[in-house]
């Protein structure tokens, strides 16, 4: 007897998914250290030395998180040779929108000219393009989307107190988005990501206005426990250490960057693997931070298409995620 039993349809995906072209945006106002030591106690030299930091670029109050957005998905789809008509989801990884609705991915594809695609913001604060990316390659494998784009962007400076110097050294806006599609052969590996809820109270919100983060705890934090989260990523992807070209971490703090590297070299990883430290003109743009620079480590010619990069993000929550990818 035949089971009259309705069955669904498998959807038709894909076996490897790629980044087809990235994007990015940041404001045109430069921030100098010793711009911020005229309105703060503070130096030019205080500040390299403890973050690397030597500019930033802040937005005007008119400016807006989804304007930076649009900038940079505008340019990623241009860079992958896409029409957004090509587009079926937009993924917005963010923790500074004014509100919670709307969400600035469906503001950002009509912007651009995205026809009715699916839409949704995600916060993962720092994490958030590398949990983005993930999310995107396994809709496309699923058979769920055909083309996505991912956009990190952010305006830190809305929720920064000016007078806190410990974070208003550090923060700044932006956004960096990639296009991701469909591939012959794996150019994505699997996200490997998780959290410690036990440590939310190092960064947060405080009195829903302000950014605060306990400064020294997430440095150690950052520095013992996310080296071993990039190692997963590559034995993910079924990769070694000695495979990788670029360590894109997220532009935390220089000497947190630094700390990452120097464990992935323990692990084998080479001494030529180029190391992104894009906070020095660029600052801590949260969830804008890796996908801006890997755009400016490519317009400046030290990273190519084909090298493998590691990605590895990390921040409020506390959330990390990080996954390998090929550059395009």
């Amino acid at each position: 007897m035949t089971d009259p039993r309705p069955t669904l349809r498998r959807p038709q995906g894909t076996t490897g998914t790629r980044i087809l072209g990235v994007g990015s945006a940041q404001p045109d106002k430069i921030v100098t250290n010793d711009d911020l030591s005229q309105i703060m106690d503070t130096s030019d030299q205080w500040i390299r030395d403890r973050v690397g930091i030597i500019e930033r670029r802040f937005a005007e109050k008119d400016e807006l998180l989804v304007d930076f957005a649009v900038a940079a998905g505008t340019a990623a789809l241009a860079d992958a040779g896409v029409d957004p008509s090509e587009v079926d989801t937009v993924i917005l990884p963010n923790c500074t929108m004014p509100s919670l609705i709307p969400n600035a991915s469906a503001q950002v594809a009509a912007r651009i000219g995205i026809p009715n695609p699916g839409a949704f913001d995600l916060n993962a604060a720092c994490a958030g393009f590398c949990y983005g990316l993930g999310v995107a390659s396994d809709l496309i494998k699923a058979g769920s989307s055909k083309k996505a784009l991912v956009i990190g962007a952010e305006k830190l400076t809305d929720s920064v107190d000016p007078t806190d110097r410990a974070n208003a050294i550090i923060f700044a806006d932006g956004a960096g988005a990639a296009v991701v599609g469909a591939a012959d052969e794996p150019g994505i590996g699997p996200v490997v990501w998780g959290s410690a809820g036990e440590l939310v109270d190092l960064i947060y919100m405080r009195d829903h206005k302000y950014i605060y983060q306990e400064g020294q705890s997430v440095f150690r934090w950052a520095t013992t426990q996310i080296a071993p989260i990039a190692l997963q990523a590559l034995a993910a992807a079924g990769l070694d250490p000695s495979d990788v070209d670029v360590l894109i971490p997220h532009q935390a703090n220089l000497r947190i960057v630094e700390a990452i590297a120097k464990k992935l070299r323990a692990k084998g990883a080479r001494e030529d693997m180029v190391v992104a430290d894009d906070i020095k003109y660029s600052g801590n743009t949260s969830s804008a931070s890796i996908p801006l620079a890997l755009d400016h480590m490519r317009k400046a010619g030290t990273v190519k298409s084909g090298d493998l990069v590691l990605a590895v993000g990390f921040g409020a929550g506390l959330s990390y995620a990080g996954q390998a990818f090929v550059c395009p």
